[in-house]
């Protein structure tokens, strides 16, 4: 079963961390980047998606930058290992408030690909696992957590106690993030033997799990000794329904040309491009079990013709192999965002998809199936730049 211990963070020297806070890398884009990098000269923006700087690559240079904040005290490290209670308050689509609490520690990686500690529900893809090993070759440090999904009961009682305040930020969808220290030795104990009961689910960060399982391998093979290297930070939340909020994600397809995506499937028209028109779409897809797509002509209603209620896995067997050659898929979790690059042609074309159930994220982990990349978007995300954990302590 999962092995999860507490680490000795690496923190900002300041409890307000709104000026240095930043998304996960992976949903940051360039205007993005360029926003949270004018915010603060020590945003963490500059670690995750470094730029290469007076000869150094943009890995060497995030390396520097770690070692300078270090040095300057800009960040601390914490004297003793602990773990951290991580809290998100937000919103969802329905305007109901949701909260969201986990424990961020250091988990073990699982030896080998038919582990039943650790269980991915995605495929990967190969260019950002190998971006993220060469900043972690560089850095040494696991600057934003995974999230695990643990299926032990019972979990989210141990994280109601609350302790020292440690970091806090308010990200521009108005999400709440909190870090607190969990300085009780036996509340400690008490959290990892229930992580360590029962398996933990990859909720988001696959790229990064296996990014850091090849790391650890790597060394193996060079004959190190690097204990460090055999663990990666990781938030862990219960997979309950009441923890999480999982959104879809949509398909962006650009370099149609004169392809008819329409003719392709079995669509029947459903109206202007609008938001009411959108909202509408996305009522009809979560009442009648279909996918919607947004193209030139407007919207439409699209019928499955495979037998699964996995949306992407329908976009993969259904439309993907009939688009023309050369087209390139993007990825959007915003439906009115989709619809609106599609209005203003910077997308010829989108699929909009249904959000996939925490039963069938369970199911799908424990059958030992991956569902297809960019299957899944949990909501919030944890902000980077809460804590750090280096692998060299």
């Amino acid at each position: 079963m999962p092995d999860f211990l507490p680490f000795a963070g690496i923190r900002y020297d300041r409890s307000d961390v709104d000026a240095v806070a930043a998304p996960p890398y992976d949903v940051v884009d360039e205007d993005d980047r360029a926003v949270f990098e004018a915010a603060d000269p020590h945003n963490s923006v500059r670690l995750i998606l470094p730029r290469a700087v007076d000869g150094l690559d943009p890995y060497e240079a995030a390396a520097a930058t770690l070692t300078a904040w270090r040095d300057d005290a800009v960040l601390m490290t914490d004297e003793e290992p602990r773990f951290y209670l991580y809290g998100m308050e937000s919103e969802d689509a329905a305007g109901t408030r949701r909260q969201t609490h986990g424990i961020v520690g250091a988990l073990a990686l699982p030896e080998g690909p038919a582990s039943d500690e650790v269980l991915p529900h995605e495929r990967t893809m190969p260019r950002a696992k190998s971006d993220r090993l060469a900043l972690l070759r560089a850095t040494r440090a696991n600057l934003d957590p995974i999230w695990g999904l643990s299926l032990a009961t019972g979990l989210s009682q141990l994280l109601n106690r609350g302790r020292e305040e440690l970091a806090t930020c308010v990200d521009r969808d108005g999400v709440r993030h909190t870090l607190r220290a969990l300085a009780d030795d036996t509340d400690a104990g008490r959290i990892a033997e229930a992580v360590g009961a029962a398996p933990v689910v990859i909720a988001d960060g696959h790229h990064r799990f296996e990014t850091a399982c090849a790391y650890r391998d790597e060394r193996r093979a060079a004959g190190v000794d690097d204990p460090g290297a055999g663990r990666i930070m990781a938030f862990v939340v219960e997979l309950t329904e009441d923890e999480l909020d999982v959104q879809p994600i949509h398909r962006l397809l650009m370099g149609l040309g004169d392809f008819d995506l329409r003719a392709a499937s079995t669509a029947a028209d459903a109206g202007p491009n609008t938001p009411e028109g959108v909202a509408a779409l996305q009522s009809r897809m979560r009442r009648d079990g279909g996918l919607g797509i947004v193209d030139r002509a407007g919207l439409a209603f699209l019928t499955p013709r495979t037998g699964t209620d996995v949306d992407a896995t329908v976009f993969d067997e259904d439309i993907r192999p009939h688009l023309p050659v050369g087209v390139e898929v993007g990825y959007r979790s915003d439906a009115s965002v989709v619809a609106n690059l599609v209005e203003k042609g910077v997308a010829d074309a989108a699929v909009l998809l249904r959000p996939v159930t925490v039963p069938q994220i369970r199911e799908a982990a424990f059958a030992g199936v991956r569902m297809p990349e960019k299957t899944t978007y949990f909501y919030p995300k944890p902000r980077t730049g809460m804590v750090f954990r280096s692998l060299d302590r």
